[in-house]
């Protein structure tokens, strides 16, 4: 939970991460259910069957993890629902909180599966996990790395 404003009621403070979290969550939920949409259809196309054994499995991995993905990311939504008017606002934000770093760490491995399987079925198996390795240091630079970094300067310059 981000720390509260000097201005601000504990309750306030909860209101405002929970309106926070929505946000970011809106910006990931759409993407990660076109992906999920995506890959449910693959196997409907003539292509899929020349798959072999490790681009099956690459396929059914990815598909695991985006589904994944979009049940954590979604979950904030029915958890709001069965805990409206129970004044449990505070186990509420932990809650997707985590459910949204687990759900966007899955969707990473999404987009790493996915670009490993499309850049193997295009371009080779050698190419794809080149793909692969560059995609999954992106995610780890961008969405891992660089946040705690962040993280650190600014709480370093605060003391």
């Amino acid at each position: 939970m981000q720390a509260a404003r000097p201005d601000e009621t504990p309750d306030q403070t909860l209101d405002r991460n929970w309106s926070e979290l929505l946000q970011e969550l809106r910006v990931v939920q759409t993407g990660v259910q076109l992906l999920t949409g995506f890959l449910l259809t693959l196997p409907f196309q003539q292509r899929f069957t020349t798959l072999d054994t490790t681009d099956r499995r690459i396929y059914l991995a990815t598909v695991a993890s985006s589904s994944l993905a979009t049940l954590l990311l979604v979950t904030p939504v029915p958890l709001h629902r069965v805990l409206f008017r129970q004044h449990e606002r505070a186990t509420m934000v932990a809650t997707a909180h985590w459910c949204a770093l687990l759900g966007s760490m899955l969707l990473g491995l999404s987009l790493i599966g996915v670009n490993t399987l499309v850049f193997d079925v295009v371009v080779g198996r050698s190419v794809a996990t080149g793909v692969a390795a560059v995609v999954a240091g992106l995610v780890l630079a961008l969405w891992l790395t660089m946040p705690l970094v962040i993280r650190f300067v600014v709480r370093s310059r605060s003391v």
